[in-house]
């Protein structure tokens, strides 16, 4: 039986401050999710890079390191390193969707769990369907806390309808402080955000290649 976990966090807002610039009274003009997709048998790997990264900076390893406080430096080594595992290990898999906000409709706007639900099905289902056994691993804090049990719901309800899938699908959210594995995913996706935010390509050119990159809403 083929088994993974799907560490999945974000990086931006859903806020609609739109009309005012960003940081600066502003919400974000896109919203990342990105998704660290690891056969259960090679699940330790992101996590001693992360380790490694914490020892070789010395970060306190009792306060969670986020791409938003890392200096460039650091950016850069954790981009590289991530993009040395993922060369020698194929199966592990970085996936992501990006979405322009300006261009979400009203109607959407309403209810963030629409889009965010939306984002994470056009993301993961099809991924989903490719394993016996998933264990979906959502950072706990993050937007889709929210949502209660309805993302592991929608989630189900496209692999048994939509896909005719037999993949079980359980769902541990947990505290991004206590997993590396989601710290390594919150930089992939502060990387991206970056890359579409803030037009910052350092990063991104050396792990571009190894993303399943996803846009939603972007002008043609």
């Amino acid at each position: 039986m083929t088994s993974a976990i799907f560490y999945v966090d974000e990086s931006g807002d859903l806020g609609w401050k739109l009309d005012q610039p960003y940081n600066n009274g502003g919400s974000s003009r896109h919203l990342t999710i990105a998704s660290l997709i690891c056969p259960s048998n090679k699940k330790d790997f992101p996590k001693r890079l992360i380790v490694n990264l914490y020892k070789h900076f010395r970060w306190n390893p009792n306060v969670e390191m986020k791409w938003s406080r890392m200096d460039s430096k650091e950016r850069l080594l954790f981009a590289e390193r991530a993009a040395d595992l993922l060369e020698k290990h194929p199966d592990l898999k970085l996936v992501s969707i990006t979405v322009a906000k300006q261009n979400i409709t009203e109607v959407m706007r309403r209810d963030e769990n629409i889009i965010y639900n939306y984002m994470i099905n056009l993301l993961l289902l099809d991924e989903l369907t490719k394993y016996d056994r998933v264990t979906l691993v959502p950072d706990s804090k993050s937007i889709k806390v929210k949502s209660g049990n309805s993302l592991h719901d929608y989630l189900r309800i496209g692999l048994v309808f939509e896909k005719r899938a037999k993949t079980i699908l359980e769902t541990q959210p947990c505290d991004s402080a206590c997993n590396r594995s989601i710290q390594f995913t919150d930089m992939v996706a502060g990387l991206i955000q970056n890359h579409y935010e803030d037009a910052k390509n350092d990063c991104w050119k050396i792990l571009y290649p190894y993303i399943g990159i996803k846009r939603l809403f972007f002008p043609n």
